[in-house]
């Protein structure tokens, strides 16, 4: 969704360079402000528009280029920090159009391709050493899910997982150098364990990246953003955790997703104290009583693809 929450002022390679805003109003007298007190335009302007019909008419010609430009993820009217932002608005038309309840349409996807190549471009462009390290994190993630789209729709409709890509004897997919970032060619799994693990140090990133397999934790229909990464990471862990179709506990035996074996280490080898932290309800309180007699099973991982 487009929320009008900055005003862009300055494009640099895909980055913007935002300034806050709380609202319509605020923007209207600020630009007006400015507006009048260039000597060419506030003559012009001035002898047009007074007061509140000069910020009236000045909101309706620009609130809609402005939103167009800016995707925004936080509330309308919250106070946010002045600094460099990335544009996935791009991103986001796709996502909403293509993603729902976790199922992927890779149809739309392909029929779009020449929209999700854009957004590839302007995270190839991107400097992310401008990026604060909430943007970095939201950068790298949504990196790695629009370049995994773009590599299964490349391959589409041939393949049911992603492990069909390269044939037979070179189905390297996670290996395979496709994404553009930072002035190199690098893989997917360069994205999740040269960046996204060892740098941000956080495990609920492995609720967010998404593999484009059904045992894979879904895909969100919004991308992530800086200013409220924490939240959406928080959102993302809590479903997976609570879902029964992922994890389940049948009396002492807890059932859960191998991604909990293949980077055990992040988890701090303590599944179920993970399963603790971000369980709800009943299961919370199961999980909580008989903690020192869970054991933990691990599932099959199904890497169909999660098309819809």
């Amino acid at each position: 969704m487009h929320r009008f929450h900055s005003l862009v002022l300055t494009p640099i390679n895909g980055t913007f360079f935002s300034t806050p805003l709380r609202g319509i109003s605020t923007f209207t007298k600020q630009f007006s402000a400015t507006l009048f007190s260039t000597p060419l335009w506030g003559t012009l302007f001035s002898s047009l528009l007074r007061g509140k019909k000069a910020q009236k008419i000045i909101s309706k010609v620009l609130i809609v280029p402005i939103t167009l430009l800016s995707f925004s993820c936080p509330g309308f009217g919250e106070s946010l920090p002045t600094g460099f932002i990335v544009d996935h608005s791009l991103f986001a038309e796709l996502l909403a159009r293509y993603v729902n309840e976790g199922k992927v349409d890779y149809s739309g996807f392909k029929r779009e391709e020449k929209q999700i190549d854009a957004y590839l471009t302007v995270l190839e462009k991107t400097d992310t050493a401008r990026l604060a390290s909430s943007e970095q994190f939201a950068f790298y993630i949504n990196a790695y899910n629009a370049w995994t789209i773009k590599l299964i729709i490349g391959a589409y409709p041939g393949i049911s997982s992603i492990w069909d890509i390269g044939g037979r004897f070179f189905n390297k997919p996670f290996q395979k150098k496709i994404a553009r970032l930072d002035g190199a060619t690098v893989s997917l799994d360069h994205i999740e364990n040269d960046i996204l693990r060892p740098r941000f140090k956080d495990e609920r990133v492995h609720f967010a990246i998404n593999c484009a397999a059904k045992s894979c934790p879904p895909l969100r229909p919004d991308p992530y953003c800086g200013e409220i990464i924490d939240r959406q990471l928080d959102e993302v862990t809590r479903a997976f955790i609570n879902n029964p179709d992922s994890n389940r506990l049948e009396g002492d035996r807890l059932y859960v997703s191998k991604i909990f074996k293949w980077f055990s280490s992040d988890f701090k080898d303590d599944v179920p104290g993970f399963f603790v932290k971000y369980a709800t309800d009943t299961l919370k309180e199961r999980l909580t009583t008989g903690k020192q007699r869970i054991r933990v099973t691990y599932l099959d991982y199904d890497w169909s693809l999660n098309g819809a």
